[in-house]
């Protein structure tokens, strides 16, 4: 067997990150076998030239209709067999939200999903694209495939997910209806794997730029490695790097033997 490493991290504009020495720093040194990224708010010639060609990485991007919004990135060390942007429904795909990668002995897919606190229609739409994805990856597992599944999932699961429960029961991220479908999410045959490893509470990915709510450690775990139930046994660790700065998000990494 040998032993490979991921990461993954909303970071809120590759622009504006790569030119911040925490991200140079962290992008240098962290030697992960693939690094997924989400939020990355540019088209393809708007990528910095050191990241679109890195001497030590194969790129991959899914960049949004609309200008400065969305788009995800995966960096890979290894060649995928095929990428697949969007899950092949048009108001999904525009927004660049989805990218997959199908390696020998597994399908990784990184996703940044929607936000639903801009009102009523985008809850609406969050929650459409979140079934939508559950019957996409459910017909890739129930064909026997192993997946990974990272991101930003804009949802704390449950109230150990999150620094004040009963404040934000009808904020968007921990509305019921947001917790109930990740709840069916993992029911249907998927691993949150942090919480194989780490079942304390105080462990976010996510923290408000507003009153240094990061200082204070009052945040969100939002972000997330999944695997399927088949493959958890491959899961040597998961983890968050809650001491890397530059975004609003911080990374999470997971180890898998294959």
């Amino acid at each position: 067997m040998s032993e490979i490493k991921l990461s993954s991290w909303n970071i809120n504009g590759i622009r504006a990150i790569s030119k911040k020495e925490e991200f140079k720093n962290w992008f240098e040194s962290v030697d992960s076998d693939l690094i997924l990224f989400q939020e990355t708010k540019a088209q393809l010639d708007q990528i910095p030239k050191n990241l679109y060609k890195n001497e030590k990485y194969l790129s991959y991007f899914n960049s949004a209709s609309k200008k400065g919004y969305s788009g995800v990135a995966a960096f890979s060390k290894i060649e995928p067999n095929e990428v697949i942007n969007g899950m092949g429904i048009e108001k999904f795909d525009t927004e660049g939200r989805f990218l997959r990668l199908d390696f020998d002995d597994f399908i990784l897919i990184n996703v940044y999903w929607p936000n639903g606190g801009m009102g009523p229609d985008r809850l609406q739409y969050k929650m459409d694209y979140y079934d939508a994805f559950l019957d996409y990856v459910d017909n890739l597992k129930e064909a026997g495939n192993n997946l990974i599944i990272c991101g930003d999932l804009n949802t704390a699961h449950k109230p150990i997910d999150i620094a004040r429960p009963k404040e934000n029961e009808k904020v968007s991220g921990f509305m019921p209806i947001e917790r109930e479908w990740v709840s069916k999410f993992l029911d249907s045959g998927f691993v949150d794997t942090f919480r194989m490893f780490n079942d304390k509470s105080d462990q976010y990915t996510w923290w408000s730029y507003r009153t240094r709510a990061r200082m204070r450690n009052v945040g969100w775990r939002l972000d997330y490695f999944f695997v399927n139930d088949d493959f958890k046994g491959n899961v040597v660790d998961s983890y968050i790097e809650s001491d890397v700065m530059g975004s609003d998000h911080c990374p999470i990494g997971l180890k898998v033997n294959l």
